[in-house]
């Protein structure tokens, strides 16, 4: 049998500015720590405690969200929350403060865990440096061959500690900040005087730190989008669906355009002139010369051309098939009015007769149109002339464009929706835009 680790005791000692208990579950990691009662920082690298420094007094910092002596599960081991401090960073006059949690587990070391506005953060520290290079026109680093884009360069300042530290660690201490983002991951340096560290971080969100903890209630909510938060992984899958969907569809669209254009007949069968004059003598309706559909069932369209200005027809129209006496009724009218500057209206209209037999037909007309001028641009009597075309197994063109046109929306509403999410991201950054940061997403 695999023998069971040794319990780890923590070390306890006394605080020389109050006298409470500290105790340290840091073993001899810890060089500094903090009062519990006092927040006295105290120096616990030597036997004669020293203290470094003192604090004013309690504030709300000294109740973290996950409360020291915590223990969390992550890499598959047992981590304890031993130290906390709040960080700030002032951009354009306004203060910024997030939270980092110092995890211990003996054997495997220690990790951080950050917080800001309910995201999460879990933290290693890296040996030696990246390399630096460009990505999209902005400035990257290169770590085990990822790429990261540089996010934010900021002064932090501790202003809260509590717990205990391997390294000594004080209100006021001050590190130059830099992030470079690949979403979930964020690559981070440290810079104080004589010393630069890189971490390196992945996102987490608060229902994980709170399942790891096992803590009671809820996180808090998040707010925002976080520099290296991923897109949700519907937003993305979703996009390229919908995506692939278009282009599928677009591609059925085209063959029924070309299929359309290639094997429908558009054959011409009449096409006559003729002259109307409102008010004439006689009989106003006719028919035309009788025409030929030859073939399958297939559609028939009428198409009107006038001269028609300053007025309006309408034509009452039936195709009638000359064998069976079949009737077609409809009516169409037309209109055109301009001025010196605007027009409304047409001179020309059409109509379509779905699924029309082969047979001999002939068109019967009625038109009409108003006798009296209705403005000051005409005078004298109302005519026009006016030239009928029929033509049969005519291509609907048109709603298979429409159709082509609308296919795309929903996966460009889609992508829409993913590149809002990087412009948020971005707007915190020092770029303040979603120029270039499309890649930054996880793939």
């Amino acid at each position: 049998m695999t023998p069971a680790k040794p319990r780890i005791k923590p070390r306890a000692l006394e605080c020389p500015n109050c006298g409470s208990a500290v105790a340290l579950r840091g073993m001899t990691h810890s060089l500094n720590a903090v009062c519990p009662n006092c927040m006295s920082v105290l120096d616990v690298q030597h036997e004669q405690v020293q203290i470094l420094q003192k604090y004013g007094g309690k504030t709300a910092y000294a109740t973290p969200l996950v409360p020291l002596g915590s223990r969390g599960k992550f890499e598959g081991a047992q981590f304890e929350a031993i130290g906390f401090q709040v960080r700030r960073i002032v951009v354009d006059g306004t203060p910024y403060e997030w939270r980092e949690y110092l995890l211990f587990n003996p054997y495997k070391g220690f990790r951080y865990l950050s917080e800001y506005d309910g995201h999460w953060n879990i933290i290693r520290t890296v040996p030696g440096m990246p390399t630096f290079g460009n990505i999209d026109g902005r400035k990257s680093a290169l770590w085990q061959g990822e790429g990261f884009k540089h996010f934010q360069h900021a002064q932090a300042v501790t202003v809260f500690v509590l717990g205990e530290f391997p390294f000594q660690v004080r209100n006021g201490d001050q590190a130059t900040v830099d992030d470079y983002i690949a979403p979930p991951k964020v690559l981070s340096s440290e810079i104080i005087p004589g010393e630069i560290n890189w971490s390196i971080g992945e996102y987490r969100t608060g229902a994980e730190i709170w399942q790891a903890f096992q803590l009671p209630g809820s996180p808090p909510a998040a707010q925002g989008v976080y520099a290296n938060q991923p897109a949700p992984p519907e937003m993305k899958t979703s996009a390229w669906s919908a995506l692939g969907t278009a282009v599928v569809l677009e591609a059925i669209l085209f063959v029924v355009l070309v299929g359309s254009m290639l094997f429908m007949g558009n054959e011409n069968v009449f096409k006559q002139s003729y002259y109307f004059r409102a008010n004439a003598p006689g009989e106003q309706s006719f028919v035309t010369p009788v025409f030929e559909l030859k073939g399958r069932p297939t559609n028939v369209e009428i198409d009107l051309e006038t001269n028609l200005r300053q007025n309006w027809a309408y034509f009452s129209m039936a195709l009638i098939n000359e064998q069976t006496g079949q009737a077609w009724d409809f009516g169409r009218e037309v209109s055109y009015y301009s001025g010196s500057d605007w027009s409304e209206g047409s001179s020309t209209d059409s109509v379509r007769v779905p699924t029309v037999p082969a047979g001999r037909y002939y068109l019967r007309m009625e038109p009409e149109m108003d006798p009296k001028p209705m403005d000051v641009y005409t005078s004298g009597p109302r005519e026009m002339t006016y030239t009928v075309t029929i033509k049969r197994d005519v291509p609907a063109l048109w709603p298979i464009l429409l159709a082509m046109l609308l296919v795309p929306i929903p996966a460009l509403f889609r992508f829409g929706k993913k590149a809002s999410f990087e412009s948020l991201r971005w707007a915190e950054s020092d770029y303040g835009s979603a120029t270039g940061s499309g890649d930054d997403e996880d793939e």
